[in-house]
C-alpha cells in the first residue's frame, strides 16, 4: 500500500532521484550497478530502491500547514527518569558502560511530509538532511551524524565514520561528554575493523566541535579502507545497529534498548544513497536522528540521549527536550529560532 500519497522520491545533498526500477530488501542488491537509497530500520529491517533517474536538483517545492494535533510520548517524564536510573544501575554492575536510551513522540498522520522536509531544508539545515517516499516508508530527516561514506580512490574504497556523542546549547563539553565520544569512537574502531584492511582504521578527528542548528555537538572521525573481498552483508553484521545510538557493548545496550523501549522502527537506523558503477563506489549514509517518519495511522519523531555512570537523570530528560524542541516547533508550523 502505497501511504505516502506521491510519486516515489529521494533526496539527499542535492541529489534528487525518481523512477523506481527496483525494491529489494537484500543488502547483497547493492552488488549491482546503479543509483540506490537505502533504508534500514534499527531493528536490521532494509529497504534498497533503485532508481532510474538521479539529477542534481532542489527539492521540490511542498506546502506544509503544520500539524496541530498534540503529541504523545512513549515514555513520561517520570518513565524516563526511571529508565535512566536502571541504566545507571546496570553499568554500576557491570553490565554495560554507555547506553542510548531514547522515546518517541507521536500524533496524527499527515498527509504527506514533503512540505515538512521542504521546510527544515529553510529553518533547519543539517548536513545528512534527507527524504525519501516510497510504498509504505515516508521519512523526512534532518540528521546532522554520518554514518558512512564511500568513495573510490586508486588505493582502493575510502570510508569514513563521523559519530556524534556530546550535545550543548553552547561549545562547552564536560567530562561525561568527552568520555562518552571517546568511547563509542573504540566502539566504532572495532566495528570497522571487521571490514577494513588490517592497519587502515584510524581516527583521523578526536572530539571536534561542529555547530548545528540550535545546538553544538561533539563529532569525531573514524577513516579506514575497505576490505577488497567486502561485502553488504558483511558489512551488516559488523556494523549495524551503529554504535553512537546503541551503546558499548553493543550486544548488552541493544537488549536493553529492547527490554526498555521495544521497536525503533525507522528511528536510530539508517537512510542514504550508494552508487555503484563497475569498480567505482560512492556515497552518503546518515543516522536515523531527527526524523520524522509516518506509518498508515500516525507521524512519529524520535529523540534520545547516551547514558554513561556520570548521566543525570533529570538532565538526560532535558537533553531530550532540547534535541526534540526546534524540529518539533518546524513540525507545528512555527518558525524555529
Amino acid at each position: 500500500m502505497n501511504t505516502t500519497g506521491d510519486s516515489p522520491l529521494f533526496w539527499m545533498s542535492g541529489r534528487l532521484a525518481t523512477g523506481v526500477l527496483e525494491i529489494s530488501h537484500d543488502p547483497a542488491s547493492l552488488e549491482e550497478d546503479g543509483f540506490w537509497a537505502i533504508q534500514v530500520d534499527y531493528e536490521g529491517r532494509w529497504t534498497l530502491v533503485k532508481f532510474q533517474n538521479v539529477e542534481i536538483e532542489d527539492f521540490p517545492p511542498s506546502p506544509w500547514d503544520g500539524i496541530s494535533t498534540p503529541w504523545n510520548s512513549s515514555q513520561k517524564k517520570n518513565e524516563y527518569i526511571d529508565y535512566v536510573s536502571r541504566m545507571r544501575d546496570a553499568i554500576a554492575q557491570g553490565d554495560i558502560y554507555q547506553v542510548n536510551a531514547c522515546r518517541i513522540l507521536s500524533t496524527t498522520r499527515a498527509p504527506s511530509l514533503r512540505g515538512l522536509f521542504k521546510k527544515i531544508l529553510t529553518e533547519n539545515p543539517a548536513p545528512y538532511a534527507s527524504y525519501l517516499g516510497v510504498g509504505d516508508i515516508e521519512i523526512a530527516s534532518a540528521s546532522p551524524e554520518l554514518f558512512l561514506s564511500l568513495r573510490t580512490s586508486s588505493e582502493g574504497i575510502q570510508i569514513q565514520s563521523s559519530p556524534i556523542k556530546g550535545t550543548s546549547v553552547n561549545q562547552s563539553f564536560g567530562e561525561k561528554d568527552q568520555s562518552e565520544n571517546v568511547m563509542i569512537v573504540d566502539l566504532i574502531r572495532n566495528d570497522l575493523s571487521r571490514i577494513c584492511e588490517a592497519g587502515t582504521v584510524d581516527v583521523s578527528r578526536l572530539l571536534g566541535v561542529e555547530k548545528h542548528p540550535g545546538l553544538f555537538h561533539l563529532v569525531s572521525d573514524v577513516v579506514g579502507r575497505l576490505k577488497s573481498d567486502f561485502s553488504w552483508r558483511t558489512f551488516s553484521d559488523a556494523m549495524l545497529p551503529a554504535g553512537s545510538i546503541s551503546g558499548a557493548p553493543k550486544s548488552s545496550a541493544k537488549k536493553y534498548i529492547a527490554l526498555n523501549e521495544g521497536v525503533r522502527g525507522p528511528y536510530c537506523g539508517l537512510l542514504g544513497w550508494i552508487e555503484k558503477r563497475g569498480a567505482v563506489i560512492t556515497g552518503e549514509i546518515s543516522v536515523g536522528i531527527r526524523i520524522f517518519w509516518q506509518d498508515e495511522k500516525e507521524v512519529h519523531f524520535g529523540t534520545g540521549a547516551g547514558i554513561t555512570w556520570g548521566s543525570d537523570p533529570v538532565e538526560e530528560w532535558e537533553e531530550t527536550e532540547l534535541k526534540a524542541r526546534r524540529l518539533m516547533t518546524i513540525a507545528k508550523g512555527g518558525v524555529a529560532l
